[in-house]
């Protein structure tokens, strides 16, 4: 059954513009309440938000739907998204909701869920909801309406979760750390995680208005993370995105580094200390060199599709703890049950700590591979698989890079587009091979 609503990581869209609007969000509240009823007689949500000005008009909605179904609301505040998974599992609730776009700009909004145990929905989940957005309501009367109440101290219990996930025997003291929140959902909290570990810490990015979260700052655009740890002569900077659920760092040379390289890292510190690391998985825009360099380590490797939902099913399929995304979204199993930033940047960090090296040093031996990626737009009805030009140059890429480089052309999920991606020892050749996929790409 295709789902018309919910994409790959909730509903989201353009605050205004159908769906994102306040009668359908207080529908969807409305049959969420009535797909949790059929298990539960008093089921509990709980609602986080980050920082975006829509983000008040949407709580209020879903509060409504929720109350007028006879299901109790617990209000987080501005709270990132691992924390809502966090305290669902934490406070026992039946459903947590997070009002978020992501790293998306402000005009977005969107909605997403988590289970109980604190992890993303199955598709036969959000196909009943999709139903029951189809039959009528069913208001609850006066004495059933669900009730409203604020977890004062949400953000204190996440922080003091975040800390959990550090080795108590390391400390942060002695290290300058810049940390960038992106305007978003960890403004008042990411500061404090690292401040309470011990470091010395430069917060930017942590003044949101409602207008300005992930502008020019956070995980999507971490040229502020590198100005500012070079010009506060940090060790390190930790970037976040609007909901605090992607990850990307900087060394103290200024150097980025992705979700690719920070994966690598988190196996081989693990190897390090002699734990079993049966397998990882990426997905297919994972550099290569990554894959090489686990594999030479006997550690297994497995590409699924892009996206974090996606690399989490892979993982529970393969029964295996670390995977994530060149984007920053990281999967760390025993740690938490969902892709978290903070949580993610202290196993890197105390990675550092335990072995007094810095990021430079832990990854000498894992250059990534140049990676080109290229945009071609795609005629309304195209069949790109039937292109027999692009499908011969195709194999003639391949055949030329052999076992130093791949090449990956697949359609965009959300735009006309085909995205082709090419990679190799050499940039120049990358480039080469990828500009000959998308002439042929065109040309048919």
């Amino acid at each position: 059954m295709t789902r018309k609503y919910f994409g790959t990581d909730g509903i989201r869209g353009t605050v205004g513009q159908a769906p994102i609007t306040p009668d359908f969000v207080l529908r969807l509240a409305h049959a969420v309440g009535r797909v949790l009823r059929r298990s539960e007689a008093r089921p509990t949500v709980l609602i986080g938000k980050d920082t975006r000005i829509s983000g008040y008009m949407l709580e209020a909605a879903l509060e409504s739907g929720f109350n007028s179904a006879g299901v109790d609301v617990i209000l987080l505040g501005p709270l990132p998204t691992p924390g809502v998974a966090y305290l669902t599992r934490a406070q026992r609730a039946s459903l947590g909701v997070v009002i978020s776009a992501s790293h998306n700009p402000y005009p977005d909004n969107g909605i997403k869920f988590f289970s109980a145990q604190g992890t993303k929905l199955p598709d036969a989940w959000e196909q009943e909801v999709e139903a029951a957005l189809d039959e009528p309501p069913v208001w609850a009367d006066s004495a059933t309406l669900g009730r409203t109440r604020r977890l004062d101290d949400a953000a204190g219990r996440y922080i003091e979760f975040c800390k959990s996930t550090f080795a108590n025997d390391l400390t942060l003291r002695g290290l300058k750390i810049v940390v960038d929140a992106a305007h978003g959902a960890a403004y008042h909290i990411a500061p404090k995680v690292f401040h309470e570990l011990g470091a010395d810490v430069v917060a930017i990015g942590c003044a949101p208005d409602g207008l300005n979260i992930n502008h020019e700052v956070g995980a999507t655009h971490p040229d502020a993370l590198v100005r500012a740890v070079r010009a506060n002569r940090a060790d390190f900077g930790i970037g976040l995105d609007g909901d605090a659920d992607r990850l990307q760092m900087v060394d103290a040379d200024g150097r980025l580094y992705n979700g690719d390289e920070l994966l690598y890292l988190m196996a081989a510190d693990r190897l390090a200390r002699d734990e079993n690391v049966p397998g990882v998985v990426g997905t297919l825009m994972t550099n290569m060199a990554v894959e090489q360099a686990l594999v030479r380590r006997g550690v297994k490797f497995v590409r699924a599709k892009v996206g974090d939902r996606y690399v989490l099913e892979e993982l529970q399929r393969q029964h295996w703890l670390l995977g994530g995304e060149g984007s920053g979204h990281l999967l760390v199993l025993d740690r938490h049950t969902t892709g978290d930033g903070l949580v993610s940047a202290l196993q890197v960090l105390q990675t550092c700590v335990r072995s007094q090296k810095s990021l430079a040093q832990l990854l000498a031996d894992v250059p990534l591979f140049p990676q080109v990626l290229l945009n071609v737009r795609l005629n309304t009805g195209q069949d790109w698989k039937a292109n027999e030009a692009l499908e011969r140059a195709t194999r003639e890429v391949q055949a030329e890079l052999g076992d130093d480089g791949r090449l990956l052309v697949r359609a965009s999920g959300t735009e006309p587009l085909l995205r082709v991606m090419v990679e190799a020892r050499d940039a120049q050749q990358a480039s080469r091979c990828a500009q000959r996929l998308a002439d042929a790409a065109r040309a048919g």
